[in-house]
């Protein structure tokens, strides 16, 4: 069963239950899905998504969730930010689980030793190979912090 095989499994099921926070959310990711189908079919693709454009486009959806809690909440709008958490804790369950800083760590030290001594204008280059190391499986904002550490 493919990962978007299993959203519209969940979605039915939670359509049935009527548990309207999780058929909403459900709804708005399989709608972009779809737009990205199409987008990659006009394309010369084929529609359906593998797991990873789908876990890409889950990642995103979920940073934008992220991004508007931190909006509301300067904005005092709670109601606003319990709304995108529920939505974000949907979005989570599809996510794989992120890498601890200690392993995150481990990989950002063998590439540091890889490209051996770096300062901060090797700052982006080495980001990169870190980044395509960890991709899908770290934080970039933690890995960043680690990176400017070793740097500094």
């Amino acid at each position: 069963m493919t990962l978007q095989e299993k959203i519209r499994a969940d979605f039915m099921t939670a359509f049935k239950a009527r548990n309207t926070d999780v058929v909403e959310t459900l709804r708005l990711l399989s709608s972009d899905l779809h737009n990205r189908g199409i987008e990659k079919k006009g394309k010369g693709g084929d529609e359906a998504l593998t797991d990873e454009e789908t876990l890409e486009i889950i990642r995103r959806e979920a940073k934008r969730r992220k991004e508007a809690i931190v909006l509301y909440t300067q904005g005092n709008r709670a109601d606003l930010v319990a709304q995108e958490e529920k939505e974000l804790k949907v979005l989570e369950t599809y996510l794989p689980t992120l890498m601890g800083e200690d392993e995150i760590r481990v990989v950002v030290e063998k590439v540091v030793a890889d490209y051996g001594a770096i300062d901060a204008k090797d700052f982006g280059k080495v980001m990169g190979v870190a980044m395509k190391e960890l991709k899908g499986k770290a934080d970039a904002a933690l890995v960043t912090k680690i990176l400017k550490e070793k740097i500094s």
